[in-house]
């Protein structure tokens, strides 16, 4: 699987492409940046390079939510995202963490590269067990393997949730999936939203 399809599959948050979306589309791409205007279903963007870009985004398009969380929500059992970097010794350490809801249980489960940087990964799975200092050494288990990832102190710690087209709103910070039609239309298969001022990390 590639990395634009893993990444499709992953932010954050119920990240799926559209098998029939996926089979117009030229290209997939992901970005984040902060919605200037939101005009019908346009949204006017600015990512954070600084450049502009225009989206559409149709009737129905899954819209997770972000909002501020900590690691008092991470137990025993809950399903996470974290993507991170890896060590000069193999061990990860998490740039982000994002737990799900419950009705998002199975997001993307498993381990692959990420786009935070160079020898980044995103693991979802379920949590089986928080250790050491504060619970900031995370096992995180999913059907093929087991990663253990440390949490630094000032790593950001986010709740993912289904959320809607009202969130959607100029101002607020977002996570999109994009599939780039052939005359280089974009339409947004998925995007994550910041609530309350809050920026979707991953």
């Amino acid at each position: 699987m590639t990395l634009t399809r893993r990444v499709a599959l992953a932010a954050l948050v119920a990240l799926a492409i559209v098998p029939a979306r996926a089979q117009q589309a030229a290209t997939e791409s992901s970005f984040r940046g902060t919605i200037d205007s939101v005009r019908g279903r346009t949204l006017e963007l600015t990512r954070l390079s600084g450049a502009k870009v225009t989206v559409t985004v149709p009737a129905g398009t899954r819209i997770t939510v972000a909002t501020a969380g900590s690691l008092s929500d991470i137990k025993p059992g809950s399903y996470i995202g974290s993507a991170a970097r890896t060590l000069p010794d193999g061990t990860l350490e998490a740039l982000e963490v994002h737990v799900f809801s419950e009705d998002l249980r199975g997001t993307a489960e498993g381990h692959y590269r990420w786009d935070l940087g160079p020898e980044s990964t995103m693991t979802n799975g379920t949590v089986g067990s928080a250790v050491g200092t504060s619970g900031r050494r995370l096992t995180v288990d999913y059907p093929d393997g087991r990663q253990t990832i440390t949490v630094p102190p000032d790593v950001p710690v986010v709740l993912t949730s289904e959320g809607s087209w009202s969130d959607v709103k100029p101002g607020a910070a977002a996570v999109v999936v994009t599939s780039q039609a052939n005359d280089g239309a974009l339409t947004v298969v998925f995007m994550t939203v910041g609530r309350n001022g809050v920026h979707p990390p991953m």
